[in-house]
């Protein structure tokens, strides 16, 4: 179905004929998250806005955590606020049968060098990181690889940092250190690092060799609530992101809350873009609990942080039991992504951290649905509010037009038969649909509003 274009033009201000400006978003500047966007009300003429049949899941979440997850733990966090644990670490399950894996979470981990010596099957191991984490933590991990463990070898590869790197020049310095390595079919790959390294790291290990095992130790909060969970690996395009990639599922993840003591402000912020998604999407208590707490988590305490984390990776990991290969259920997971997606492709990869992409992408899918009447304006204030409380963008970069959005969105991962997928809100908090029946009036006025043309 063909895009429809139109004059019609909205601002999300509380004040009328006021247009967003993203040079209020300024990333390095102070004043980036002050703006308060607050929801206008939208009258559309001449639309109809009725449900049609064809490609569309339904997502209800019901409270709880329901269907196939296992949180087998030995401990149990709450969410009051404390001092860290280096107790024995809470481990959610991802249930895929016989490539089911645990997912470990805690304080004082990468001290504890059992939990990864059991998931090494054979002699060798390669770690792939970065420039910023291996002073940080690669001897720490050689250690824990190590201890006690004379017979492995641990070779390293260390890349570049940022979203710019992640493309294929970048994973051949992967393989050139594997083949120079000798590394075979019985050797390990060890992702340190945020989404980027687990992403590229994950897919070298499911190319080399035709496929070999590998180890996500995340450290960021956007890896150890989303990327590091599910198997989804891969690389960018300079048309798309995420273009080129596999999904294939690690032995283990192992999530030490220790590291994000190392982590930039503006880091933590974006993984919280992925923390607020579960909320909207499938758990309305999460996301009344982040409204409560976003305070402590923007403060790093360590008991809220290991707390959003657990319910993160528990609700990701439900979701991937239930549709690895993100025929439908998973594919709501992506709240905010088309939109943040196109974002990030078109100002440049690595301009914007993918979680500031993601938060302004969830703005505009939330206004998107609004206009399309399946949500009432007090969600959109409590999305653009909790986004400002995280220190995260609610409009793109003025650079990005109306075409550019449309250009790059159509090459989406969710385009079936030339039809844009978009996941949207409907009905209550915690309720959304993956859908292509939608008036693209809605979407035309939606970049209208959010875009200078």
């Amino acid at each position: 179905m063909a895009f429809t274009t139109n004059a019609f033009s909205l601002s999300l201000s509380s004040k009328p004929n006021t247009k967003l400006s993203s040079s209020d978003f300024n990333p390095i500047s102070s004043d980036f998250f002050r703006r308060v966007n607050k929801p206008a009300k939208v009258y559309l003429h001449g639309s109809s806005y009725g449900e049609l049949n064809p490609v569309r899941v339904a997502v209800s979440r019901a409270r709880g955590i329901r269907g196939r997850i296992c949180a087998n733990s030995t401990q149990v966090m709450d969410q009051s606020v404390g001092k860290k644990s280096s107790r024995a670490p809470t481990i959610v399950e991802v249930d895929l049968g016989n490539r089911s894996y645990p997912i470990y979470i805690g304080s004082g981990l990468l001290d504890q060098p059992e939990l990864l010596q059991k998931h090494v099957h054979g002699k060798k191991v390669l770690v792939v990181t970065n420039t910023t984490i291996a002073p940080l933590y690669l001897d720490k991990v050689v250690d824990a690889l190590t201890k006690a463990n004379p017979n492995v070898s641990v070779e390293n590869v260390i890349l570049p940092d940022g979203e710019k790197y992640k493309n294929m020049d970048t994973l051949m310095k992967v393989f050139d250190k594997a083949i120079e390595s000798r590394l075979d079919r019985r050797c390990t790959f060890v992702a340190l690092g945020g989404g980027v390294i687990g992403d590229m790291c994950g897919f070298a290990a499911a190319s080399f060799l035709r496929g070999v095992n590998f180890i996500q130790i995340p450290t960021t909060v956007m890896a150890q609530v989303d990327s590091s969970v599910g198997g989804k690996t891969g690389i960018n395009h300079p048309l798309g992101k995420n273009m080129i990639g596999a999904f294939y599922q690690p032995q283990c993840v192992l999530i030490d809350t220790d590291t994000l003591d190392t982590l930039p402000d503006r880091e933590l912020a974006s993984g919280l873009a992925e923390v607020i998604k579960y909320g909207l999407i499938r758990d309305a208590e999460f996301f009344e609990w982040q409204e409560k707490n976003m305070d402590k988590l923007m403060a790093r305490d360590p008991n809220a942080m290991a707390y959003a984390i657990k319910r993160s990776c528990e609700n990701k990991a439900e979701v991937v039991s239930l549709d690895e290969k993100e025929s439908g259920l998973r594919a709501t997971l992506n709240l905010g992504h088309t939109f943040g997606h196109a974002i990030e492709t078109g100002f440049g990869y690595g301009q914007w951290l993918h979680g500031e992409a993601v938060a302004t992408g969830t703005v505009m899918a939330v206004d998107m649905s609004y206009r399309l009447g399946w949500i009432d304006s007090s969600i959109v204030k409590r999305v653009n509010d909790i986004l400002l409380l995280a220190k995260l963008p609610t409009a793109p970069p003025e650079t990005m037009t109306v075409e550019m959005f449309k250009s790059i969105m159509a090459v989406d991962k969710k385009v079936a038969d030339g039809l844009l997928r978009l996941i949207l809100l409907k009905g209550p908090l915690g309720n959304c649909v993956f859908t292509g029946d939608y008036d693209r009036k809605a979407l035309d006025d939606t970049l209208s509003a959010f875009c200078k043309s």
